[in-house]
């Protein structure tokens, strides 16, 4: 399925520039049009260019929209939630135009339909979802259980008289806790969590497609608040409940993990309630790509008008009368060359994981889910970091929204905690590690520790699995000699020692594809770039690990005390070349055009709106 047109080249291209490589390698390669260029073209358009001056409803409003403008440009909008390379390339362009947008085309495409979708027994129209006649929504956390879903209070009672089901909120801490299910972009539906009773069993939780509204207002029996504008772009989120709400019996979503039949016997291919309930909210994992691609291209976003902006910015140089670019000192573009060696670390781990996520086996299931959420923490981690250093490079010009930058780290936050709060899904992982993953050392290099070369990217590589390693065995350790008769205590010991080690893993990933990527890089100078730019990349992961190296004899002081000037080097050799690595982002000459700080003469648009 398609998005936009692309027009197909007339003639066979020619060779690609250093720039076209890079951008080559970062956005898919052969699969970039399909998955970025159409994406890339509508977004550039004069209908998602930045809007000062609305209130916080009227951002929502517009964001809605957006998002039937972008559905508007769909083939097939259920094939688009059965495509997550698509559906991710959705979230990397519209994150760092509209936070808004990304976040309501992940609920309505991801969460509610691709769960409709997963779940379609009978044969659903879905009509009404796929042209946005109503809008969808997922009513999953409620007000006092977040992480802990499996214990979620909102009931679903099994109606023998006739065969369907109540909706009820039991008590006032089941409200579910910031769905946006205001009436702000029209009527809407939602995918519910409820514990599914029967008889007064608890059969666990299930999802129900329950009607919220339509264009006279809210159904009766919903009961919907708004909350107060959160952080980042606004949303209309709000705390939402059920006085015995009615739905018909084909409102409950069934697959293999669970079904009901008409005498409410439920039948299920999986064993006990939790696993029923994990299936059964399978999306998040799609979603957790989703939101790693939309901080994705903010990092990037950020990065390009933070560098733009280093070039045109000039200050004082150490002669009378001189002026020098910002971007001349390492104290400025030392920072931005870091941030920008992650930047591509984080995007080529992210096709990295697509690629598994995609190709993966049923009985690979749970090592890609755990996969995809160790990439999803390190990804939107480093991509509010970058967002938060380019908005500070940017002085006080980096705190005026229409700059577009100032919102980005507050639009990351949502990425952080949405699909499972980072530190929530790193702690899972990393129990699961601690006894259950075998680190990749990488080759069979027996040479003396002596002998490596810091300038050695597979040397380099291969320490930072020795890291990994180093963290699996101290949480190894210290699992074993934990408090007996308290798991929680043994877990406490050995949590610190296991997320260490999750974080090595995750930047080992990283490093992984990096150098796989330069490696099927044809262009010599843009080979060499990504090149140093891993170095840099490797270096910085190794910098605060040396002492566990040194003392495992994997470095040598020589080693140590040289790895401040093998990254100056690496700096002095890439800062030449920073409007090169940020160009090959390919953001939208249209976007850029708009933001004042990426341009030359940002100093005259100052001027103007001043005397306008």
């Amino acid at each position: 399925m398609g998005v936009l047109p692309v027009q197909p080249g007339l003639t066979r291209p020619g060779p690609r520039s250093v720039t076209q490589e890079l951008t080559h390698q970062l956005f898919d390669r052969a699969d970039r049009e399909r998955i970025h260029t159409g994406w890339r073209g509508l977004l550039a358009g004069k209908l998602f260019s930045y809007l000062p001056d609305q209130t916080a409803d009227e951002r929502m409003a517009v964001s809605y929209d957006r998002l039937r403008l972008v559905n508007s440009t769909v083939d097939d909008p259920a094939a688009l939630t059965h495509d997550a390379r698509l559906l991710a390339g959705l979230h990397e362009w519209a994150g760092f135009v509209d936070g808004g947008l990304c976040t309501l085309a992940s609920i309505h495409y991801n969460l509610f339909m691709g769960s409709l979708l997963d779940h379609d027994l009978y044969g659903r129209d879905l009509s009404d979802f796929t042209s946005m006649q109503r809008i969808g929504t997922f009513l999953c956390t409620e007000l006092a259980h977040g992480n802990d879903v499996a214990s979620l209070q909102t009931v679903a009672v099994f109606d023998r008289a006739t065969g369907g089901f109540i909706l009820n909120t039991p008590h006032p801490g089941a409200r579910k806790f910031m769905p946006n299910t205001s009436l702000i972009g029209g009527p809407k539906s939602a995918v519910v969590a409820a514990r599914l009773l029967v008889d007064g069993e608890d059969q666990g939780i299930f999802l129900f497609l329950t009607p919220l509204s339509d264009r006279d207002g809210h159904l009766p029996g919903i009961s919907v608040r708004q909350l107060p504008q959160r952080t980042g772009t606004p949303v209309d989120h709000c705390l939402t409940s059920f006085d015995h709400v009615w739905l018909p019996r084909e409102a409950m979503l069934e697959a293999d993990h669970g079904r009901l039949d008409a005498n409410g016997t439920l039948t299920s291919a999986l064993g006990n309630r939790r696993k029923r309930f994990l299936r059964s909210v399978n999306r998040v994992t799609t979603g957790k790509l989703c939101m790693s691609a939309g901080t994705l291209g903010m990092a990037r976003a950020a990065l390009t008008i933070a560098v733009r902006y280093a070039h045109h910015r000039h200050i004082g140089g150490p002669k009378p009368g001189q002026r020098i670019p910002l971007v001349s000192h390492r104290s400025h573009h030392g920072r931005l060359l870091n941030s920008l060696a992650n930047a591509y670390a984080m995007t080529f781990l992210h096709r990295s994981v697509m690629d598994r996520f995609v190709a993966h086996e049923e009985g690979e299931r749970e090592e890609v889910e755990r996969l995809v959420a160790v990439a999803k923490g390190w990804i939107t981690w480093r991509a509010r970091e970058i967002t938060t250093e380019s908005r500070e490079r940017c002085g006080a010009q980096g705190l005026f929204p229409g700059n577009r930058i100032s919102d980005l780290p507050g639009n990351i936050e949502g990425g952080i905690t949405a699909e499972g709060d980072n530190l929530v899904i790193w702690v899972k992982a990393a129990a699961e590690m601690v006894f259950g993953h075998q680190v990749d050392r990488g080759g069979s290099d027996t040479r003396p520790a002596g002998e490596g070369d810091l300038t050695d990217l597979r040397f380099l590589r291969d320490l930072l699995a020795s890291v990994e390693g180093t963290w699996q065995a101290r949480a190894r350790t210290a699992l074993r000699q934990g408090p007996s008769g308290d798991p929680v205590g043994r877990w406490n010991e050995s949590s610190g020692a296991a997320l260490e080690m999750v974080s090595a893993h995750a930047g080992r990933l990283a490093a992984d594809a990096f150098l796989e990527a330069a490696g099927r890089t044809t262009d010599p100078a843009a080979r060499e770039l990504l090149k140093n730019l891993c170095r840099l990349f490797l270096l910085q992961q190794l910098r605060q690990h040396t002492g566990d190296l040194l003392a495992e004899q994997r470095l040598t002081v020589q080693h140590v005390l040289g790895m401040h000037q093998t990254i100056d080097a690496v700096l002095t050799k890439l800062a030449p070349h920073m409007m090169t690595l940020v160009n090959a982002f390919d953001l939208p000459d249209e976007f850029l055009a708009e933001v004042p700080i990426a341009n030359a003469d940002y100093l005259d648009h100052y001027l103007e709106g001043a005397t306008s």
